[in-house]
């Protein structure tokens, strides 16, 4: 296993030389991204995502149980130890006495968290909140928006439930009209992503929702062209980037969005309980915060932050967790995902029954994939892997399409993969019957 020394020179070395650290396109172009899988220069994201030594240090920063195999990092993911501790450290500090330690000394560190989150991401730190989820970012501008009865959003069919219930709602309560459409399974034209959204749109469209990457199969949609397409019409585009950052690289600014909504549990790698909301700042007065603020703060970025007490700690622990992802590298992590995906998805589609509603085309996916053995039951299939083999993943059950949800991390070993792979190919070729 290589040593600290040998990790920290991998970043400041050849690897910082192949732009580890440097602004990415929101998407890969796909030029660049072959040159990428073809480039095999030591220290390149490409040759770094296949050297064991280098992410079995990573992996060892996880105190994961190791009995069982998590391919649902997707859902929320494990917390590096010492980012756990340095939370648990100002739990500690703040219980002495919160009404000093937590509200006067921790609290105004939340100010070096946003600007460092900001900065990572390309965009102002005036035009960052932090919040506890994607949820509660996505809900803060779904809820935000003035909207009367018989105006129309615009979403698809494979948005997230708990963004399709929360427009539901204002159906309900308000009148308004909530329109899904259908997007390709996988989608690999951009254009015709950005026609679908085009041709939903009606004259009563207030809104439009969508995915950056969609959580059920790891589509990646092209959300610049979706938001220059709707900006034609003067129509706002909510962004939900829970699956996207700190997954694959891009800045937020590079995607030219008005906002953008993103859990940070999942891919950053943060304590549960931390989201960030990015608003634009001159959109800022237009969307009405969740929690009510004062009328003074109505042009700041801090009134999305209003939930009342709350524990510093867990917020604060964001700048541990992105100085790791910073140490690790954005281009070296997409490049692992990308790798581990392939890892057990290409030895899969060997097989006649087996049907990938994801694609393996660069730029359209990452780490995530959704896998389907064409003659079981999903739901049957995704419980007999973790009662028989310890192996967790997600069933998905769509109108449109059916299969397992798998989402390694940067923690996964090549034996946790193997372990499903060979699961997998053992219950295509003999079923799962007991």
């Amino acid at each position: 296993m290589q040593s600290r020394r040998r990790f920290l020179g991998t970043i400041s070395g050849p690897a910082a030389a192949a732009g580890v650290l440097s602004a990415a396109p929101i998407r890969w172009n796909h030029a660049v991204a072959a040159a990428r899988e073809m480039s095999e220069t030591p220290g390149s994201p490409r040759s770094m995502a296949e050297d064991e030594e280098f992410w079995g240090e990573i992996q060892q920063a996880f105190t994961t149980d190791r009995s069982l195999v998590n391919l649902n990092n997707g859902g929320v993911s494990p917390t590096p130890a010492h980012v756990l501790e340095a939370m648990k450290r100002d739990l500690d500090f703040a219980n002495q006495l919160p009404v000093y330690n937590g509200w006067q000394i921790l609290e105004p560190q939340r100010e070096g968290v946003r600007a460092r989150l900001a900065r990572e991401w390309g965009v102002d730190a005036e035009e960052v909140a932090i919040t506890r989820n994607a949820s509660e970012s996505l809900q803060i501008l779904q809820l935000g928006h003035d909207l009367q009865a018989g105006d129309e959003v615009l979403t698809t069919t494979q948005d997230y439930g708990r963004m399709i219930t929360t427009f539901d709602q204002r159906e309900r309560r308000e009148g308004i009209v909530m329109k899904q459409i259908q997007i390709p399974i996988p989608a690999e034209d951009d254009a015709e992503v950005v026609r679908r959204f085009e041709a939903g749109i009606t004259d009563r469209t207030r809104l439009i929702l969508m995915c950056h990457m969609i959580n059920i199969t790891g589509q990646i949609l092209p959300v610049r062209d979706v938001v220059a397409m709707a900006r034609k019409y003067d129509i706002p585009v909510i962004i939900d980037g829970a699956h996207a950052l700190a997954h694959f690289e891009f800045k937020i600014s590079d995607l030219e969005c008005d906002n953008y909504s993103t859990s940070l549990h999942k891919w950053l790698h943060t304590p549960i309980g931390n989201g960030l909301l990015y608003v634009r700042r001159d959109m800022i007065p237009d969307i009405w915060p969740l929690m009510a603020a004062a009328e003074s703060r109505n042009d700041d970025i801090r009134k999305f932050e209003e939930v009342g007490t709350h524990p510093e700690a867990n917020f604060l622990a964001i700048g541990e967790a992105l100085t790791f992802h910073q140490l690790i590298g954005a281009a070296r992590k997409e490049a692992r995902l990308v790798y581990l995906r392939n890892y057990w998805a290409e030895p899969l589609l060997e097989l006649e029954n087996v049907h990938l509603n994801t694609s393996l085309e660069p730029g359209f996916a990452a780490g995530i994939a959704n896998v389907q053995v064409t003659d079981l039951n999903t739901s049957e299939l995704r419980n007999w892997l973790w009662r028989e083999h310890k192996i967790f993943t997600v069933a998905i059950n769509h109108a449109e399409f059916n299969g397992l949800r798998v989402s390694p991390s940067i923690y996964t070993t090549l034996e946790e993969l193997d372990r499903f792979v060979e699961a997998m190919i053992h219950a295509a070729r003999h079923g799962i019957a007991a």
